[in-house]
């Protein structure tokens, strides 16, 4: 993430909290990002300095102006105006983070060989939410590299139950006992 996403998202957010609108903006800017993402035509367009920037605007009230509050309406203009929409995703990513971290949320995603049941998926939520009291949003990634087990990326942290992860640590112990 840039620090022009970090100063501009940190920016959203905090007229966010100040107008109590925080869900609010927190949904509409997840589905602005989603409309970018399976769009990038149309973000490129936005984009496009050939284009005059008042035509530009236009478009975002145009596509925005009914569905979106007055407050991300004027923040997607600013960053048309500024040349920096494309910053957007990452401008989410920080309204995010700081969304989360005020309300003691945390990401998780776990990796697994093979993919987990509903109900393995909801228990090792429920262990994750009590091992660090916070609130947490659990995705899954397949990866046959971890063989079997499983491992969870949490925050800073990376949890590593996986036969991977396993064998590399013997081989590690065994490579310092060979030196």
């Amino acid at each position: 993430m840039t620090q022009t996403a970090r100063v501009y998202g940190g920016s959203l957010y905090d007229l966010a909290v100040e107008e109590n609108m925080t869900d609010e903006m927190l949904r509409e800017s997840e589905e602005i990002r989603k409309i970018f993402w399976e769009n990038p035509d149309y973000l490129h367009l936005l984009s496009e300095p050939v284009l005059a920037k008042e035509e530009r605007i236009g478009l975002i009230e145009e596509a925005f102006g009914s569905s979106a509050s007055r407050y991300m309406v004027n923040f997607l203009k600013i960053l048309c105006e500024r040349n920096i929409l494309n910053e957007y995703s990452g401008c989410v990513s920080e309204f995010v983070r700081r969304y989360n971290a005020d309300h003691n949320i945390a990401e998780a995603v776990v990796v697994t060989a093979a993919k987990l049941g509903d109900d393995q998926m909801n228990a090792l939520k429920e262990k994750l939410e009590a091992q660090f009291g916070k609130k947490i949003y659990l995705s899954q990634r397949l990866d046959a590299g971890v063989i079997g087990g499983l491992k969870v990326e949490l925050e800073d942290m990376e949890l590593d139950g996986t036969v991977k992860g396993r064998l590399t640590g013997i081989q590690n112990k065994l490579n310092n006992i060979m030196m």
